[in-house]
């Protein structure tokens, strides 16, 4: 049989070669964390009501919303997204419009406007961004789910059953913005403004019926605030006072709040709805920050919804590692000390349910320095293990780093994103379409697989510790019947069964476990008939296994790297994954393009453009360092 190794190793080489040409100075990485167009769209709907002089970005936004454009008249969350994405198409049109550099009258418009209609106008668009920005913009009321939500739930303490910090930190920096807004019924509009009446089907609608789990949830919360002491009057002033003072504390020093440009374009149209100048310091700093977002290549323009950074510096340093590339090579020394300078030492909110533990967590972004994560934390430390050996500064950002992710394991024995034991049913009642993916923080799959995994490889702890056998426990309690599991920020079910599986052979469950062996089996039985792997965004939405029908990069690197994490040797399906891998790296086209990342499910994926140096580097280091001659 060929010798795959003699194919694996000017791969690995072309990989590192060209990773090592595309640092930058400071030792960090930098590639596009491409969305959906809606964030391009919310930006010069953004713009345009600030009357912002930013022709050219304006102008390279519209160009690239409408290359987006399907010739039906749709836009699309991803290439097989059936009969397309009606709230993204929403956006697009609007934007489009907003801009000014396309007309009611334009073929393209035309055909825009045919299709929303036949979906049933904008009151059936489900994205409550989207629901949100028409009625800020004065294009529709406001949405009930929003609306009957009474901002005093700020002034609820922490001690209570349900508090706003029950809340994920994601939903919370939305959450709070909109309903400033809803409480004011803000709306604004300028002499430029679209009108956009003959998409308004049905005027009176106003979504769908709040469900009676929502109603309860409402009822609960009056509950509480019917224990508040103080008129009305006076509980509504401290309320608006709060929302302001909880948006201004937590905006970071590019004037962005979160680092996410979602959630600082609606707290720029909430500080409007407080009265804010549009020429307000705060205002202005947002918009410098929004635009700083942004990624410009030679054929696009788009707004990154919060630049990866810090993520794909991580994931590279750590991938070139794997490779061979020794921790003295300069690239790699560069690396690491730009991710220890981006270590954070600030308590955020994160502290609120981990009180007594001290910072030592990572970022997803570069300007994020409040709001860390088990996922980045965990990159960082691979990326850096070998510095914690020889260096004493770096010791010390190992262990509190590591202190810092253990610290942050719920006490079901999984691991959340960004905040521990935020998983409370009732707040997915919410009325807000992925409420039940966006509202709460609960343990999940893929993040507790790889904290396993960095603990085990990198950290040396295996499951005789108590903490990492009721991770191990959690992990195998949440196998799907099929052998698979489901993966929250990454699509979906391979990207779950792979952190799983690597999760679990690191930290000492045996390859023959039951649980390990279905889940080995179940990736081989999807492998495709090309050799490789690749899964449909509509798995989250659905919530089972959907395949793609074509294999893509990061997915195919996935499944490999799982399976040879768990086979001692190499299989024929290893084998062939392996050469349809080296296949995609040499390929340009939808699958190599295909998001694999997950933000909301059936409303933000991501494609990572590091994805398909990271990922394929590390599945044929991984391949070449565990069978090396014994490969066939």
């Amino acid at each position: 049989m060929h010798n795959v190794l003699s194919e694996i190793g000017p791969e690995i080489h072309q990989l590192t070669t060209t990773l090592i040409q595309q640092q930058k100075h400071d030792g960090s990485w930098h590639f596009c964390f491409e969305n959906g167009t809606s964030v391009d769209a919310f930006v010069i709907i953004l713009l345009r009501t600030l009357n912002v002089a930013n022709e050219a970005l304006i102008h390279q936004l519209h160009d690239r919303i409408l290359a987006e454009q399907q010739p039906e008249g749709h836009w699309k969350l991803f290439y097989d997204e059936q009969e397309g994405h009606l709230s993204t198409s929403i956006d697009a049109y609007y934007a489009l419009l907003y801009s000014g550099y396309s007309h009611t009258s334009d073929a393209h418009m035309l055909r825009a406007k045919s299709y929303i209609q036949s979906k049933g106008g904008l009151g059936k668009a489900t994205s409550i961004l989207t629901r949100v920005i028409l009625a800020a913009t004065g294009q529709a009321k406001w949405p009930a789910s929003i609306s009957s939500i009474p901002l005093e739930i700020l002034l609820l303490p922490t001690s209570f059953p349900i508090n706003l910090f029950d809340f994920s930190g994601y939903s919370r920096v939305h959450l709070v913005p909109l309903l400033i807004m809803a409480d004011r019924k803000f709306s604004i509009q300028t002499e430029h403004t679209p009108v956009l009446t003959d998409l308004q089907l049905d005027r009176t609608d106003t979504g769908e019926p709040p469900s009676r789990e929502f109603q309860d949830m409402l009822i609960y919360m009056q509950n509480g605030l019917n224990q508040l002491m103080g008129t009305p009057r006076y509980l509504h002033d401290a309320a608006i006072t709060k929302a302001e003072q909880f948006m201004q504390a937590r905006i970071e020093s590019d004037g962005t709040l979160y680092s996410y440009a979602s959630s600082t374009i609606l707290m720029i149209f909430a500080l409007l709805a407080l009265g804010y100048d549009r020429q307000d310091p705060l205002i202005t700093h947002a918009v410098q920050g929004l635009i700083a977002m942004q990624w410009r290549t030679d054929r696009t323009t788009t707004i990154q919804n919060s630049p990866s950074t810090v993520w794909d510096t991580a994931l590279i340093a750590y991938a070139m590692q794997e490779s061979g590339i020794a921790e003295n090579h300069k690239t790699i020394q560069r690396a690491a000390a730009y991710l220890s300078e981006r270590q954070q030492h600030k308590s955020g909110d994160w502290s609120i349910h981990n009180p007594h533990t001290l910072p030592g967590g990572w970022g997803f972004s570069e300007t994020n320095t409040i709001n860390p994560d088990v996922d980045d934390t965990t990159a960082a430390l691979r990326a850096m293990k070998n510095f914690s050996t020889t260096n004493a500064s770096y010791l010390d950002s190992w262990n509190r780093g590591l202190l810092w992710v253990i610290s942050m394991q719920n006490k079901d024995g999984g691991w959340p994103a960004f905040e521990k034991n935020t998983n409370k049913e009732i707040l997915t009642w919410l009325a807000i379409d992925g409420a039940k993916s966006a509202a709460i923080d609960p343990s999940e799959a893929d993040l507790t697989g790889r904290a396993l995994e960095y603990l085990g490889n990198f950290a040396g702890l295996h499951v005789r510790h108590d903490f990492i056998q009721r991770g191990t426990e959690w992990l195998m309690n949440h196998q799907e019947q099929d052998g698979s599991w489901y993966g929250r920020w990454g699509v979906c079910y391979i990207y779950g069964t792979w952190a799983a599986l690597t999760g679990l052979t690191a930290t000492g469950v045996s390859p023959h476990h039951t649980s390990i062996q279905k889940g080995a089996q179940w990736l081989a039985s999807i492998q495709n008939a090309d050799g490789g792997w690749g899964e449909s965004c509509r798995s989250d939405r659905l919530r089972r296994y959907i395949p793609l029908g074509a294999s893509t990069p990061s997915q195919t690197a996935w499944a490999l790297d799982a399976l040879i994490a768990v086979h001692s040797q190499p299989t024929d399906e290893i084998d062939q994954g392996i050469r349809r891998l080296i296949a995609l790296l040499h390929e340009d086209n939808w699958m190599t393009s295909y998001p694999t990342g997950a933000g909301l499910p059936g409303m933000f994926y991501i494609h990572y453009h590091s994805y398909r140096y990271i990922w394929p580097l590390v599945a044929l280091s991984h391949y070449r360092k565990k069978y090396g001659d014994h490969a066939l």
